[in-house]
């Protein structure tokens, strides 16, 4: 689980500071405001330890089959305040925790990034930590990078062949002048990678239904970033024999049920094919997937990785309820909490839901969820760039500092169809 993340000079970010992760946390914010750069900084460190190329310092992204974003250059990604200094830099850090018993529970990753004529984006200042160990890879002069352990005052080597690895890693050679240390570090980079990967990330443009699908008998490893693979996770949870069975699709069939939407989904084969339909079936009728409402089609995605994705992981999701009426809205707050709980999985949530939020907030006075189970984040863009506040719930779910019309001004809405009616009235009261 991601605990702590900090942008400075990315794209809209000068400096977001110390942003506090929870097992739910929900960013509000205007449209262009910088709330999507938030998730594409860990998305993009994810590109990158996925990369094949491990001498890689920063994937920026340009294949659209295994990439998840395509980020441009340097310039594309460094803040317009990263370009005002002497040297152009921006850089991302963050906090996570592992599961216990793991060789590494807790770590620290943090990292700058500037651009070289001859390598691109290059690592300038990499710092890795856990526990008792401190480990940093500074860039000099020439392209040699300075290996320090701690607080010794004095580097352990410099050379261009101690260049990171994928942002995350030593490579052999810098990992022999670390001695006792070594192994640690070694084990922090294999923390960092799993934590990377175990990020799953569904945008908010998820494909449309098809009436039948060809399924191949494997189960997928990631929905994809537009629910692509949906389908086929939910023919894996129903066909494939393995300790999981049915555990998937189950859990979609009931959150669609708590949320009003249908009874459940079930897939069938068409005819002795090798094609499969999924049937949504509501009040005395079973329907084609496709033949149904748009909003049950664009939430499976939701539900299916929130019961796909591995435990432990971490989703990250843009407009979760796109197409969905208010009352399904409100009832993901409930599926992030519970699931969250049952299988440890931490959600970031991109959502302009007023009724999501609402929620958020009943479920906290309710005392079904805790304060510190969920943080709340609102951002607008300033002319100086984006700007965060965290909005303070307390126990009985209410927000001290709630931003000003940003779920539009339902008393100024009031006030002024009273003030028109009453016009209207006195206008038709002269003309009688």
């Amino acid at each position: 689980m991601f605990t702590r993340l900090r942008l400075q000079n990315f794209k809209a970010w000068a400096d977001t500071g110390d942003v506090a992760l929870q097992p739910v946390t929900m960013v509000l914010g205007t449209n262009s405001s910088g709330k999507s750069s938030l998730i594409q900084s860990l998305l993009l460190l994810k590109q990158t330890v996925l990369s094949p190329d491990r001498s890689i310092h920063l994937n920026l992204g340009g294949d659209e089959v295994h990439d998840l974003f395509h980020f441009g250059d340097f310039d594309n990604v460094l803040h317009a305040a990263g370009r005002s200094g002497t040297e152009a830099r921006f850089s991302v850090e963050f906090d996570f925790q592992r599961p216990q018993g793991e060789r590494v529970t807790a770590g620290h990753f943090q990292c700058s990034y500037g651009n070289t004529r001859a390598a691109g984006v290059a690592v300038q200042d990499l710092q890795l930590g856990t526990g008792g160990l401190r480990l940093r890879v500074k860039r000099g002069a020439r392209g040699a990078y300075a290996v320090t352990v701690n607080d010794e005052p004095q580097s352990r080597g410099s050379s261009k062949e101690y260049a990171p690895e994928r942002s995350i890693a030593l490579p052999a050679q810098a990992l022999a002048l670390l001695g006792d240390h070594s192994a640690l570090a070694q084990d922090l980079s294999l923390a960092l990678r799993r934590e990377l990967e175990n990020l799953r990330y569904l945008g908010p443009l998820r494909r449309r239904p098809e009436r039948d699908y060809v399924w191949n008998k494997a189960k997928p490893s990631d929905i994809g970033a537009d629910g692509s693979r949906t389908v086929d996770a939910l023919l894996a949870s129903t066909l494939l024999r393995d300790a999981e069975r049915g555990d998937v699709i189950k859990g979609v069939s009931a959150w669609l049920q708590r949320m009003g939407l249908a009874r459940g989904i079930e897939a069938r084969q068409v005819g002795s094919s090798t094609r499969y339909e999924l049937v949504v079936k509501g009040e005395g009728v079973e329907s084609n997937l496709r033949d149904v409402g748009i909003g049950i089609s664009q939430v499976l995605p939701v539900l299916t990785l929130a019961h796909f994705a591995p435990k432990g992981s971490t989703i990250i999701l843009e407009e979760p309820e796109i197409h969905l009426h208010p009352l399904a809205q409100a009832g993901l707050a409930e599926l992030f909490i519970e699931t969250s709980r049952e299988r440890q999985v931490q959600f970031i949530v991109e959502t302009h839901s007023e009724h999501l939020f609402r929620r958020m907030q009943t479920l906290v006075a309710q005392q079904k969820a805790q304060t510190s189970e969920c943080a709340l984040y609102f951002v607008e863009r300033k002319a100086q760039g984006a700007s965060m506040r965290q909005l303070s719930i307390d126990d009985f779910g209410a927000v001290k500092d709630w931003p000003p019309h940003f779920f539009g001004d339902s008393v100024g809405e009031a006030r002024a169809q009273a003030q028109a009616r009453a016009e209207r009235m006195k206008r038709a009261a002269q003309h009688a």
